[in-house]
């Protein structure tokens, strides 16, 4: 075969198969981009029905209204979720794993160790912080007609929470009986979901006060029983006082 011809046929074939290697990457990038498609429909779906079931509540809300303020078809919706639940439980996933990485970092060992107002300061924040960023969360979590899975993982949140504050009083508290720990933590429950409830009903400079207010009423509680166990430190009522 001539020289010529013979360079010819080789770069055809170095072509064909510069292409097919490409049509094979294409191929598989076609997957990756539909994925990643079908990812932020999801975030989208969730993010609606965040904002849906906070006007209306869990029963209020229905498939119709989460696509509407997705801005999608109803059809739309149901290529990725079958029901007004699945989107409940699939937005309850979410949070519940955006909580816990908050829990770990409210209630870490250093924090026990600061005096009584620093600790609210620096358990407290991360967790109200979170409520405000993520309103659907007590909604999903503490509402009344919640489906049956959303339920039992709530009661499950709620008993490790209790089990960790009632650990953190024991430390405190040593010769306490473990009864007095149990009645002091669920206590502290009360208050806190009582302070969240009007946190969360305020916004702006109200609600800055209305979180003041809760970390003034946790300090009042709690400084009685275990403040001996902290350096001594002005009450967050006597930190924001004007000079005299």
């Amino acid at each position: 075969m001539p020289d010529a011809r013979r360079d010819e046929v080789v770069e055809r074939d170095v072509q064909d198969s510069a292409a097919r290697s490409g049509g094979a990457a294409d191929e598989t990038e076609k997957p990756r981009r539909r994925q990643a498609r079908g990812e932020r429909r999801i975030a989208q779906l969730l993010e609606a029905a965040g904002r849906v079931f906070c006007t209306t509540g869990y029963t209020g809300a229905s498939t119709n209204s989460i696509a509407r303020e997705a801005g999608v078809s109803p059809g739309t919706l149901y290529q990725f979720f079958p029901n007004k639940e699945a989107i409940a439980v699939k937005l309850g996933d979410v949070l519940l794993d955006r909580w816990r990485t908050t829990h770990g970092q409210a209630f870490t060992p250093a924090h026990m160790e600061l005096p009584l107002p620093e600790m609210l300061d620096a358990v407290l924040d991360p967790l109200i912080t979170f409520n405000c960023e993520n309103p659907a969360f007590v909604v999903l979590m503490h509402g009344s007609e919640i489906p049956g899975q959303m339920a039992e993982e709530h009661d499950a949140l709620h008993s490790t929470v209790l089990t960790r504050v009632v650990e953190i009083l024991g430390h405190y508290l040593p010769d306490a009986p473990r009864a007095e720990h149990t009645r002091t933590a669920e206590f502290i429950f009360v208050l806190f979901k009582g302070g969240l409830d009007l946190i969360l009903s305020h916004e702006g400079a109200e609600r800055e006060a209305y979180i003041r207010e809760l970390k003034l009423a946790m300090f009042r509680y709690l400084e009685p029983l275990v403040g001996d166990t902290h350096p001594h430190c002005p009450s967050p009522l006597e930190t924001t006082a004007p000079d005299s």
